[in-house]
């Protein structure tokens, strides 16, 4: 009758001359593109499949490259060529300076020359959004409550600043460019609830000259002279400047975005 395996030596059995143990390291502990230059551990007991020796590990070439002063210095150069750069440090909020010009930061909607909301409460932000931080529910205009251009406006607007990523997919979703984004960055507060911002917050303040809504189209008979390419000098237009407060510019081309 063959001899059955018996059971796997203890490591006082597999311990060298000197009563130590071999340390055993296992295949699952080595990269895979390594496995096949490890060889097997030897003088360890039978040899289980998987078992590499730790001095295999340490003659691997994979492990120890030739390491020199040049390779040394080549690889903590960049921590080197810092280390005596001196450091600013901006003493913020005192000391606040401009963001970039296409920073993305609090939301805006804005409004057109006559007061009138562009928001026309399509919901295509919304859905744009991949955070879900955007909810929005459109109501009808009528002759006596007009809010925007249009049949509907936006009549719930949120935005939960807990969930956005400020990616700006929901402003290149906006057919209307009635969502954008300012440079105002500083939305740290301690109440939870306070970061959900509804649409009293996000509008874009009235600019002189313009009427509060709802009111009658100032700029024509009908929508169409809200999205028609045109000169319109010295008629104001909302946006943000890098403080995140409303500015007022010419407006060159009201709806020109869509020429």
């Amino acid at each position: 009758m063959a001899d059955q395996p018996g059971p796997r030596p203890s490591a006082d059995a597999a311990a060298g001359p000197t009563g130590a143990a071999a340390p055993i390291a296992r295949d699952s502990d080595i990269p895979i593109e390594r496995q096949a230059v490890v060889p097997v551990a030897q003088g360890a007991g039978p040899a289980q499949p998987g078992d590499v020796s730790a001095k295999a590990l340490q003659d691997d070439e994979f492990n120890h490259p030739n390491a020199t002063v040049g390779t040394f210095a080549a690889g903590f150069g960049l921590t080197f060529s810092t280390m005596f750069k001196k450091v600013y440090t901006q003493q913020y909020p005192f000391e606040v300076f401009p963001t970039a010009p296409r920073y993305h930061g609090r939301h805006v909607l804005n409004r057109h020359p006559d007061g009138l909301e562009k928001c026309i409460g399509c919901e295509l932000c919304a859905w744009a959004c991949p955070a879900d931080a955007i909810y929005v529910e459109g109501g009808d205009n009528t002759e006596d409550a007009r809010y925007s251009p249009g049949e509907r406006y936006g009549k719930i607007y949120q935005i939960n600043y807990l969930r956005c990523i400020f990616c700006g997919l929901c402003i290149e979703a906006c057919p209307t460019r009635s969502l954008t984004m300012s440079n105002s960055y500083e939305l740290a507060l301690d109440n939870r609830q306070d970061l959900i911002y509804t649409k009293e917050q996000l509008m874009a303040p009235l600019l002189p000259g313009m009427e509060a809504p709802p009111h009658p189209m100032r700029l024509g008979d009908d929508e169409k002279a809200y999205y028609t390419p045109r000169q319109d000098t010295g008629a104001p237009q909302s946006a943000a400047n890098v403080a995140g407060r409303p500015v007022s510019g010419p407006a060159i081309e009201v709806g020109g975005h869509h020429a």
